[in-house]
């Protein structure tokens, strides 16, 4: 039976660039992916006027944060070039930031150049699915810009990250990653940090539920924790489906999420998550 969620049960506020985030209760992530290959949605929102309609639904729906993106991460992408990369983000950004000024945005790169120019134009998280290990000037940039940051694991890079998965105990693996980054972070003065335990980043799908499972173990660290398990390979190769059948899934998987301590969800699908909290809030008044 699921019982009331205790960890991070405090008073909890934290501030991104000046936007305090309430995470009282869990809060949601919206994806919005300016990429042609992403594996659920790439190709759907490359024009303006459909981005630009995709961040209002995202908004309208209930996500916090809007989390943008212009370079793919699945499993044997490759790393996307800088210029490249802020040729996609540059014009997006700029249009995004005008019509949502008060909007909490997260920029998904692993480039520090792109978080300083992303900066520049008013963005207040960085989202670096490599956690500081494909550039290492990232650190510095969230610290001179008082960025928010998400500090994900990842075994390897995303071209090869699951061809050769980590083998051994996937749960000693991130915490000792957490608290080797999360010392440089702190000595750097990083303030606002969310922990990401990186599901379908280099890991088996046995790891990623164990993860899922023990979310707890990361309780130590006294930081939000961030999940992200929409509409992935967790899901839909395990059931042996698609991503697009993968939202009954994701539903389930975002549940046990909050039960097991999550105070953000990175989703697709943004009024069915939030419906999820809801249930999840009105299950544990009693």
């Amino acid at each position: 039976m699921l019982g009331k969620n205790t960890v991070f049960s405090e008073k909890l506020k934290v501030d991104c660039r000046g936007k305090q985030l309430d995470l009282n209760e869990a809060q949601l992530m919206g994806i919005l992916n300016l990429t042609s290959d992403s594996f659920y949605d790439g190709g759907s929102y490359l024009k303006d006027h459909l981005y630009l309609k995709r961040a209002d639904e995202i908004v309208v729906q209930g996500a916090e944060i809007l989390d943008i993106g212009a370079a793919s991460t699945k499993p044997g992408s490759f790393l996307i070039q800088e210029t490249d990369e802020w040729k996609i983000l540059k014009p997006a950004l700029k249009k995004l930031r005008n019509e949502h000024p008060q909007l909490i945005i997260s920029v998904d790169t692993y480039h520090a150049s792109t978080a300083e120019k992303a900066a520049d134009l008013g963005v207040d998280m960085i989202n670096d699915i490599s956690g500081g290990t494909i550039d290492k000037r990232m650190f510095d940039v969230v610290a001179e810009n008082n960025l928010a940051y998400v500090l994900m694991h990842i075994f390897g890079i995303p071209e090869t990250m699951q061809q050769k998965t980590f083998e051994g105990d996937i749960l000693e693996e991130v915490n000792s990653f957490f608290g080797e980054q999360l010392q440089r972070l702190r000595e750097k003065k990083i303030k606002t940090i969310f922990l990401d335990p990186g599901f379908g980043f280099g890991k088996t799908i046995d790891q990623n539920y164990c993860l899922l499972k023990n979310l707890s173990e990361f309780s130590h660290f006294y930081l939000p924790l961030l999940v992200g398990v929409s509409r992935k390979s967790m899901i839909f190769r395990y059931l042996q489906t698609n991503p697009q059948q993968a939202l009954n899934g994701t539903t389930v998987l975002n549940t046990f999420a909050l039960q097991n301590g999550a105070k953000l969800l990175r989703v697709h699908d943004v009024a069915e998550a939030k419906g999820t909290i809801r249930l999840f809030l009105k299950y544990n008044q009693f």
